[in-house]
Order: C-alpha cells, then structure tokens, then sequence
C-alpha cells in the first residue's frame, strides 16, 4: 500500500511538474491516449525489453538483436521510462513496437501485462517496477535482469526493502555485472544469479565491425596528428578545458561534443573559443574543414561515436556532477579516457583506472599531467583495446544460460 501511495504522489508530482518543466510535459503527454495507441499482438510470442533511458537501451541492444537472430518470429516490444530515451529511439527498427511504460499502478501493470501477454520480459540493469514484476509473473512470463548492478546502499538492502527483495527471488535469472554483486544478493538468500559481465561491452566492440568513414574528419586529421575528442561534456568540464585550448596547454586539434547541443549552449562555447574553430553543422563539400581549424563542435548528435575513431585521447564528460557519460565508446578505439572525480556509481571508470587506461583529475593542473602520460606513451592505445577485448562476451553468455534452462 505503501509503495502503491508513493507511486501515485510520484505521477501527481509529475503532472505538477509539466506546467514548468519541459521533460515531465513530454514525459506526460506521450502517455496521453496511451491504451488507444497499443498493437493488436494477438497470436504473437510477445517479447519485452523495458530500459529506463537511452543508456540502458544501449546495454540491452546486444541482448535484443542476438534474439531476433534466434528468433525472428518473435514479437520485440520495447518500452521506456524517461522521454529522453524514448524520443530518440521511438522509430528504431530494432523492435516492433516501442513506447513509454505507464505509470507503476496496479491497474496499469495488469492492463498492461493482459494485452501484451509476454512470454518473456527484461530490465536492463535496474528500474524495477514492483507491479509489473509482480503482474508478469503471475500471468507466467519469464523474468530477466541483463547487466544489472547493486549497490549495498539501495533500497533492496534496506530495513525496509523487504518487498524489493521479494521482487528480486521473482526473476528467473538476474545477469549481473560483478562477482561483488552476486556476494551481496547471497547474503539476503538472492541465489537466481549469473555473472555474465557487461553487455555494453558487446554494444562497443560491435563498432569496430562498421568501418564508416567521415569524410569532414578523414580531410581535417592528417596522418598520426593526435586529437583530443571531448565527448559529452557539461558545462563544469567546458570551464576546465577551453582555457587549456586557448592557452595552447592542449596543442592538438580537438573534437568538442557537448551534451547539450541547443544553440544557447553552443553560443556560449563560441564565445569562449579563441582559437579557429568550425561547427559540424556548418560543414560541407564547399565548405570542409581547415587546415588551421582546432576545434570542431558538434553541434548536433549521432556523430561523437564515430568521432572517436579519429581520437587519440578522450576527456568523458560528466564526471563533475552530472554522472559520468559512456567511457566504454572511445577506449573500444583504443583511445585512454580522462574524466571527473564523481565517478563512485560506474564500477568500469575503477576497472579502466585500475588496468592503466584511465586518469580521474580534479583540475586543469592534473588534467594536463595526465593528457600528457597519455600522450607520452607508445603502447597506451593497444593496451586499452586489449582490455576492452576481453570484457566481451555477456551477451553471449545470456541468451546460452536462457537458451540451457529452457532445453
């Protein structure tokens, strides 16, 4: 009943919330008419993959297109909390049909669960919806996690955690990341696990097979000129680096992909920039990048991954703040990462550290220090390629264990 209360007092919260905030008006109108919107699915072997935001869909992409090659027949539905995952990946051809996941009430899991009837359901690493758990397992669904994590400090491991432990013995399996993980889920009987390691692993290394060419970078880099690609960053991250780059402290041309692309934001970086600079929407076959440029901005998303194939060191952004952004897609390029000193709740920033291929700085002073180990060393782009090398496999290792327990 608790729960229940709380989830309620959550979606007024949110509806209050739309009158002044931008994301919770999409969030709430893009579950407007929701149940009119749904696909006749029956007759269909209904197939659900629900992630959070974009970077869950992400770690689940490997898992959903490995079961689509074994079974092509079925039916994949996708579903999303946050507007930010679902408005980028609403028209992915991936699944058959994507939309958000409604409100965690009693009445919406069992509506929900009666239509769609999956026969098998996923949570990609966490989120999890106690009435959906509990409603799909009743009408005899197969519950997975994929790539979940724990923490000792969640609400699973609490006084009052009881009921979310309970949804946890529900799952047919949870795939877990870490060895630790598994240690902990032991200790309050949670024995339904298997490490089977990080699917983005997969998600990253599968880039390498796409040999895609950009055409602005290919004329800008000349041959073994290192470049700086800034990925993701913030504003805190821009504050540190762009007096670096204009005191020519970074020398090398630089790749700047803020996360926020909207033209307030990339007037701002304009105005800070004294160096020559070009903006990635502005490019063209008339117009290519110069040979004087140092800085190119990407104004615009969907080009940062590829950019990371022209990179010869990384700065991740999110790391004063924010939460630290993917760092998994420049090292697949071999390419060290520096990045931000709050980076407890991503468990690869320690491992990257750890195996040498990582620097955490705090200010511009440590930044430059370690950009220039980085720089220094000559077997740093072949030992992070190596690591991330042996880190793939975890999808595999899931659809075996799935595939196993059902023979």
């Amino acid at each position: 009943m608790l729960y229940n209360f709380g989830i309620r007092l959550y979606g007024m919260g949110i509806h209050i919330a739309a009158l002044f905030n931008e994301k919770a008006r999409r969030w709430v109108a893009g579950r407007r008419g929701y149940w009119n919107h749904l696909p006749d699915v029956k007759d269909q072997n209904v197939v659900w993959f629900h992630c959070a935001s974009l970077g869950e869909f992400e770690q689940g992409r490997p898992v959903i297109e490995s079961w689509k090659n074994e079974f092509p027949n079925d039916f994949i539905l996708v579903t999303f909390f946050s507007p930010s995952g679902y408005e980028v990946k609403k028209n992915d051809k991936i699944a058959d049909f994507i939309t958000y996941l409604p409100l965690d009430t009693p009445g919406n899991a069992r509506r929900f669960i009666d239509h769609f009837q999956p026969k098998s359901t996923f949570f990609v690493k966490y989120e999890f919806w106690l009435n959906f758990i509990r409603k799909a397992k009743e009408s005899g669904s197969k519950l997975y996690g994929i790539s979940v994590l724990f923490r000792s400090n969640q609400r699973f491991f609490k006084w009052y955690g009881k009921q979310f432990r309970e949804a946890l013995h529900s799952f047919d399996c949870l795939f877990l990341q870490r060895e630790e993980n598994q240690v902990l889920l032991e200790r309050y009987g949670i024995n339904n696990t298997v490490v089977a390691g990080d699917t983005r692993y997969d998600r990253v290394a599968d880039r390498l097979e796409f040999n895609v060419k950009n055409r602005y970078f290919e004329k800008w880099r000349f041959s073994n000129e290192p470049v700086l690609v800034i990925g993701s960053s913030w504003t805190d991250d821009e504050a540190l680096l762009i007096p670096l780059i204009n005191n020519n402290a970074i020398s090398s041309k630089v790749i700047l992909a803020p996360h926020e692309v909207n033209k307030r934001h990339i007037d701002e970086i304009e105005a800070l920039l004294s160096v020559p600079y070009q903006k990635y929407t502005d490019l063209s076959e008339e117009n290519m990048p110069q040979d004087d440029t140092q800085v190119i901005i990407l104004d615009c998303i969907g080009v940062l991954a590829e950019a990371y194939k022209y990179g010869s060191i990384a700065y991740v952004g999110g790391g004063f703040g924010t939460g630290l952004h993917n760092i998994l897609e420049p090292a697949v390029f071999g390419l060290p990462v520096i990045f931000g000193p709050e980076f407890k709740k991503f468990p690869e920033a320690f491992d990257f550290i750890s195996a040498g291929i990582a620097n955490s700085i705090m200010n511009d002073v440590e930044f430059v220090k370690a950009y220039k180990e980085f720089s220094d060393s000559e077997d740093i782009q072949g030992l992070t390629k190596t690591f991330i090398k042996s880190r793939v496999g975890a999808t595999k290792q899931i659809l075996e264990t799935i595939k196993k327990a059902s023979d």
